[in-house]
């Protein structure tokens, strides 16, 4: 924890020295100092109040195995707006009963459930989806061609973007998560003014592991998304970028909550309000409603989610969570866009200079 703080100060104060010497020589100014001065002075109180907090418990817990940085690409990962909605996934990785949900309009009504010998598809297991997302969007930033519906990556890629190890243990867990993918089924019944619309899906159609006895490099995963599932990917603007450190995140509940955030969230300044009982349903948890309460408030206040913050508030005996972009990770997010500017500003002075 000290190593994260002393390492974000000293960001802090590379930026603040190195824009205001730009300001001073007057030659290229990429952000506006006043939005500057408020985000930096958020992001210092945001980092005092977490101070506070590690002083008074909640140590840091050491990983069990190191992590792999996926860093082929800036962020190639990516989830479904429309599946981060309702709770399609189970919080669990051992549940059995089926998810259940109805909208509050009556609307929408979704069941989960699964083949026999299986368990539900969890929120663990969705990681996979998010690679394999994210390489149907690079499909179509290019443009050039039609995103297939059956995806090969390379075994030791897809692990390493999954911030795992490559060995035995990494590939039945891999193998594992795409069964349950496989066996995992939803029925929906959508209301609309004109029609009413019942569907029946799984998340995949089918996978397959390949590994070439004679050569120790051809590991390969060919992974085939349900038909349902591909038409979401490839519709514009349903993918939603997340951040690179939601594959670290240990707790299911704390991924939920991300997800959530980032759905209502996004990089609104107000932020979104939720009361524990919308929560609760859009969880899906299989625990009752008080117990769910508990490991909620307990989440909110670790208050360490990628990207935001969270705030619990009660009022009139109700308690809500609030959501809010991080000032620390606005903060960030000012910093890299500076560098990038400045970077290509430099590029631009270079060819002119060579032009001369």
């Amino acid at each position: 924890m000290k190593r994260f703080f002393r390492s974000l100060l000293k960001k802090i104060g590379e930026f603040l020295e190195k824009t205001g010497k730009i300001l001073k020589e007057d030659k290229i100014q990429t952000l506006h100092v006043e939005e500057k001065i408020v985000v930096v002075e958020e992001a210092l109180d945001e980092v005092s109040s977490l101070k506070v907090k590690g002083k008074q418990g909640n140590p840091v817990k050491k990983k069990k195995t190191d992590i792999i940085p996926y860093s082929e690409s800036e962020n190639p990962i990516r989830d479904v707006v429309d599946l981060m909605e309702f709770p399609f996934l189970a919080l669990s990785k051992n549940r059995r009963n089926p998810i259940i949900y109805e909208s509050e309009d009556g609307t929408t009504q979704i069941k989960v459930t699964r083949h026999t010998g299986h368990f539900l598809a969890s929120i663990y297991d969705w990681d996979i989806i998010l690679v394999v997302a994210g390489k149907i969007q690079e499909i179509l930033n290019k443009g050039s061609d039609i995103p297939p519906r059956k995806i090969t990556i390379p075994r030791h890629e897809l692990l390493k973007a999954l911030h795992k190890q490559d060995g035995k243990k990494q590939q039945k867990d891999l193998e594992k998560s795409l069964s349950r993918l496989k066996a995992t089924m939803v029925n929906a019944t959508i209301n609309n003014k004109n029609y009413n619309l019942v569907k029946g899906f799984g998340f995949l159609e089918s996978w397959e592991y390949l590994e070439r006895e004679n050569n120790r490099e051809m590991k390969i995963v060919r992974i085939t998304l349900s038909e349902w599932l591909y038409n979401l990917c490839c519709v514009q603007g349903n993918l939603l970028k997340p951040s690179l450190s939601y594959f670290d995140m240990s707790s299911a509940l704390k991924k939920f909550l991300y997800r959530t955030a980032r759905k209502h969230a996004g990089s609104n300044r107000d932020g979104w309000e939720f009361t524990v009982e919308k929560l609760y349903k859009k969880s899906g948890s299989e625990n009752e409603l008080r117990m769910f309460k508990n490991n909620l408030r307990s989440a909110v206040l670790d208050n360490d989610i990628p990207d935001y913050s969270m705030k619990w508030r009660e009022k009139n005996g109700k308690a809500t969570v609030v959501f809010k972009r991080s000032k620390i990770h606005e903060l960030g997010r000012l910093i890299e866009k500076f560098d990038k500017n400045k970077e290509k500003q430099l590029l631009i002075n270079n060819l002119s200079k060579n032009n001369e």
